[in-house]
């Protein structure tokens, strides 16, 4: 066995904050009465991230993901849903990939796809929270 037996499926070891993302994601479902939802794909891989708010005053009060993916993309999903709720666009608008990877301890080149998911999420938010707001 190439692997290490106390690493998880993400080459992590299974007390890393990646691994807790990972297998206890937060905010994880749909909000039914929520005043948006988008989408965001990979086209490459295929991962898709759902991201469903209610918002006031161009204010994320509460926030929702569904991720259909790769561990990467369900751990970076839950560490950038950590950052939306509470927060207003324009606290919003520099986050980045780099920044959702830092969140959940790094991440390979062959998986930072799952970082620059949940960016285009967040930036997407922004664009339709501005949009409103105008």
């Amino acid at each position: 066995m190439s692997r290490n037996a106390a690493e998880s499926s993400s080459g992590k070891p299974p007390d890393s904050v990646f691994d807790d993302h990972f297998r206890n994601p937060r905010r994880t479902g749909v909000l039914d009465d929520a005043d948006g939802r988008l989408e965001v794909e990979n086209p490459v891989c295929g991962d898709l991230l759902v991201l469903t708010w209610k918002a006031t005053g161009g204010r994320i009060d509460d926030a929702r993901f569904q991720v259909y993916g790769c561990p990467a993309a369900i751990a970076a999903g839950s560490a950038m849903i950590e950052r939306v709720c509470g927060a207003s666009a324009a606290e919003l608008a520099g986050l980045g990939p780099d920044d959702i990877a830092g969140a959940i301890g790094g991440l390979e080149a062959s998986h930072f796809h799952a970082a620059v998911l949940a960016a285009d999420a967040v930036r997407a938010l922004v664009e339709r929270l501005e949009r409103l707001d105008q």
